[in-house]
């Protein structure tokens, strides 16, 4: 099937999408946001090594390849395109044409998504090569939110952004709110930033809260492509509960469902409406949104099987996660959930999809990132065929000075070079992402109180 405007929309299992649950760790009765890293030295997966999930095998968790070197080059062009303030900007809408880094404004969201492109790749405010930087981004997007109006949804004044154009006029909130959230795990208690972007995440949640429409999404205010920023607003919810922070369990709900609706499961075609007619982007979100509660049937049915309770080549359906354990209700959730999310990974390999609007652009880059998160999620060849072909399609448009540019809507280098980095370090973030399969089996019928991730 296509859109009037003649893109594809992708038909894939009709089968209900369920957004995925959050992944935790435990964190017994402290109530604080996030926990010290304690010596403020490398994390586990800072030093490349595979993170130890609780439940789960090493052959689950992808173990994090050691890093590009062409991808080190794009770190560096990030690096050093950062500005005395501590920011970068993506530049505005109305001026495309101006590609140097440093002759446009600083805006959040730009700045909080190279941030958390450098602290993927193991750089944190306290460790890593480029940790002064990190700290100084880190400084700068308190302040940002600091310096917003309490009862305002924006954390910027600034407008026209490429971002806010493309994707949404609200999206320097959520983005903001994700590397904060990510960010706390990494800094020690008593590192006076600790507390500060404790209280600026908190301030960001409460301001995605407001912003939501009543449909659960974020499709407000304009934007190219608002389903990409309602699947930003949706992680931030996400993230932020992983790290403890306080997030309206009603609200996230809202968010899950309006994700799920992204799938159209009478006719069985993703509803691209707002992802601006491209099937990828409103695939991609809902894939995303999708991997956790997957993960979990599957790992449901194999521990079953371990135990002797199913055949060893028993299929992943209700009727057998049931017999594993899981709530008839949620048995029901968990099987759509793997039989679309199935489907969903043999469309964006399709290269018609990977092509988005026809050739690349920050919201193509996006979608890539948002894809390797559900694959890591999966783990397994899944995972490694995907990243393997992300390394190899990346590779190749790679600009001489390290940098990755769009060629439509999002052409921003910075913005570009942000999105590829992540999306080719997703592993290194293996152990936080796999952690939302487990809060998703814990929706399963048990009583077990929930957890908060740590670094």
């Amino acid at each position: 099937m296509k859109t009037a405007q003649g893109l594809p929309i992708v038909v894939v299992a009709t089968a209900t999408l369920f957004v995925a649950g959050l992944g935790l760790v435990s964190q017994g009765n402290d109530p604080r946001p996030g926990r010290p890293q304690g010596t403020g030295g490398a994390t586990a997966d800072e030093r490349g090594e595979p993170a130890e999930t609780e439940g789960a095998t090493a052959a689950e968790v992808p173990k994090p390849r050691e890093i590009s070197e062409f991808v080190t080059r794009g770190l560096t062009w990030l690096a050093e395109a950062q500005h005395k303030d501590g920011g970068w900007g993506a530049g505005s809408h109305a001026h495309q044409e101006i590609r140097d880094p440093h002759a446009i404004v600083t805006d959040p969201a730009t700045t909080a998504f190279v941030a958390t492109a450098l602290l993927r790749a193991g750089h944190t405010p306290t460790a890593g090569k480029y940790k002064d930087i990190v700290r100084r981004a880190t400084e700068y997007l308190c302040t940002a939110v600091e310096s917003s109006p309490a009862e305002s949804p924006k954390v910027t004044e600034l407008t026209g952004t490429q971002p806010q154009t493309k994707l949404g006029p609200l999206v320097d909130t959520s983005m903001t709110a994700q590397y904060l959230a990510r960010v706390l795990t990494k800094l020690d208690k008593s590192d006076k930033l600790h507390a500060r972007v404790g209280k600026a995440l908190a301030t960001c949640i409460k301001k995605v809260e407001l912003s939501q429409q009543q449909d659960g999404s974020w499709n407000t205010g304009g934007g190219w492509a608002p389903v990409l920023q309602s699947s930003l607003a949706c992680q931030s919810y996400e993230l932020a509960q992983a790290v403890g922070c306080p997030v309206d369990e009603s609200r996230l709900e809202k968010a899950r469902d309006y994700q799920k609706g992204n799938f159209d499961t009478a006719t069985g075609t993703v509803r691209a409406e707002a992802g601006a007619g491209v099937a990828l982007y409103a695939l991609s979100s809902s894939q995303r949104a999708n991997a956790g509660e997957a993960k979990a049937a599957t790992d449901a049915v194999d521990q079953a099987k371990r135990e002797g309770k199913l055949a060893a080549d028993a299929p992943v359906n209700v009727e057998n996660l049931v017999t594993s354990g899981v709530a008839r209700p949620q048995a029901q959730k968990f099987a759509a959930a793997n039989a679309a999310l199935q489907a969903q990974n043999d469309a964006v390999n399709d290269d018609n999809v990977l092509a988005g609007f026809g050739n690349n652009g920050g919201e193509e880059f996006l979608s890539y990132l948002f894809t390797s998160e559900s694959m890591v999620i999966q783990g397994g060849e899944p995972w490694t065929n995907w990243n393997e072909k992300m390394h190899t399609r990346l590779a190749k448009v790679q600009n001489p000075d390290g940098s990755w540019s769009g060629h439509h809507c999002i052409t921003s280098p910075v913005f570009c070079t942000a999105a590829v980095v992540q999306c080719l370090t997703t592993d290194r973030e293996a152990e936080l992402l796999t952690l939302i399969a487990k809060n998703a089996a814990k929706r399963a019928g048990d009583d077990k109180p929930a957890e908060v991730a740590t670094p």
